[in-house]
């Protein structure tokens, strides 16, 4: 009896000791890292995380909402479908420093100007998101990530109204701009991206929304204030600064529109001794359906197969056309029938009515597709052509 008496004794301290949160100092200071942009497209546009420094209880901790968890049951299904919960972690600073530092990464500092009152809520709120139970979250890139979690999060821990200012320099635009300002227009990284995401990131971004980049959330808590006359950020400072590295020849060398542009150059040559030599090749015209329904098939699948928002209304389908791959055995004829011919001028009307998107702004398309829609558009005229040329 007494044995049982005793353990039920050290369960409740223990679960009264649980129960109670750690109460800051006088002396405790909140602030938010903003860590650079890294070489990988992964790490290409930065990321936002909470420090917690008080001395007189020793904690240096950083809170962040950038992991995830690579042993999870279909990790990458649920990635590709958008139904991957990422995690809240919780580093010391003396690591995480040590880490970003390592990889050249800058790290900024800013204070925040909060009550004690204030902290306390914000380290409540991380300390129990951090608990096994509380941990993950449905990852968005757009409206629910590391960045934009700092805002919300900041949002609920203050009292007063905190307003985020528009500075004066500030340009409203497109989530893609926003996108290719991180990730240079002529990437492989912004490549696959404008092919993937649909013509719903060429909507206008709220100042609001413009915080899904860390770069944003530095720049809109430098100018915000709490009940329109105090400062949110109390006081900034550079933690690390990176050093500048130059690899314009070789990431032009390797980029998309030139390597799409000697694709290009090759399938003009082949289609221009076809016309020489009144012939086909036919390996290239399968290849050719092949790829553009191939990539088809996943801007479909990407659209209509998964949760992710950004994936919608993609005019790629305009060139990449998922029934290139029911037509492929058309191609491997001696002789193009009536049909098939009419299907590819309706191929052709597809990519006049692309360009007619692009200008007028209802998509912009990755620029590395320029070279390879021209000439697709010269063989398919090739390909109607054709049976008269014999």
């Amino acid at each position: 009896m007494k044995l049982k008496l005793s353990i039920l004794f050290n369960l409740f301290l223990l679960t009264v000791g649980f129960s109670q949160q750690l109460q800051l100092s006088q002396n405790a200071e909140i602030s938010v890292l903003t860590f650079g942009p890294g070489e990988s497209l992964n790490d290409a546009f930065g990321h936002n995380a909470f420090r917690i420094k008080d001395r007189n209880l020793g904690i240096d901790a950083v809170f962040g909402y950038g992991e995830y968890d690579f042993g999870a049951p279909n990790f990458y299904l649920k990635f590709a479908q958008g139904k991957l919960n990422y995690l809240i972690s919780k580093h010391n600073f003396a690591d995480v420093y040590l880490h970003y530092s390592r990889y050249n990464r800058s790290i900024e500092e800013q204070v925040l100007n909060l009550s004690a009152s204030e902290e306390q809520r914000l380290f409540n709120y991380l300390e129990n998101n951090y608990k096994p139970e509380n941990r993950g979250y449905l990852y968005d890139f757009f409206f629910d990530n590391c960045a934009t979690k700092i805002r919300d999060v900041t949002l609920k821990a203050t009292n007063r109204k905190l307003e985020f200012n528009t500075p004066p320099d500030f340009k409203p635009k497109t989530f893609r701009s926003l996108i290719h300002d991180h990730v240079g227009l002529n990437t492989w990284g912004s490549f696959g991206i404008d092919i993937a995401l649909g013509s719903v990131i060429d909507n206008t971004a709220s100042v609001s929304e413009h915080m899904f980049l860390p770069y944003y959330i530095q720049h809109f808590f430098d100018s915000a204030t709490l009940n329109g006359s105090e400062k949110l950020v109390k006081s900034s400072k550079t933690l690390n600064e990176r050093n500048k590295t130059n690899n314009f020849v070789l990431g032009l060398i390797f980029s998309p529109l030139l390597i799409m542009g000697l694709i290009g150059l090759g399938i003009l040559f082949i289609t221009y001794k076809d016309y020489r030599n009144k012939t086909r090749t036919k390996w290239l015209d399968v290849v050719l359906f092949l790829i553009t329904g191939i990539v088809g098939i996943v801007i479909l699948l990407l659209w209509f197969a998964t949760d992710h928002t950004a994936t919608a209304y993609n005019y790629n389908l305009l060139w990449a056309m998922p029934l290139n791959l029911l037509v492929i055995g058309q191609v491997l004829k001696p002789k193009l029938t009536s049909w098939f011919q009419r299907y590819i001028k309706f191929l052709v009307i597809m990519l006049v009515l692309m360009t007619f998107h692009w200008i007028s702004g209802i998509q912009v398309f990755a620029i590395g597709l320029i070279p390879l829609l021209a000439v697709l558009l010269i063989r398919y005229i090739y390909l109607i052509k054709f049976n008269s040329l014999k």
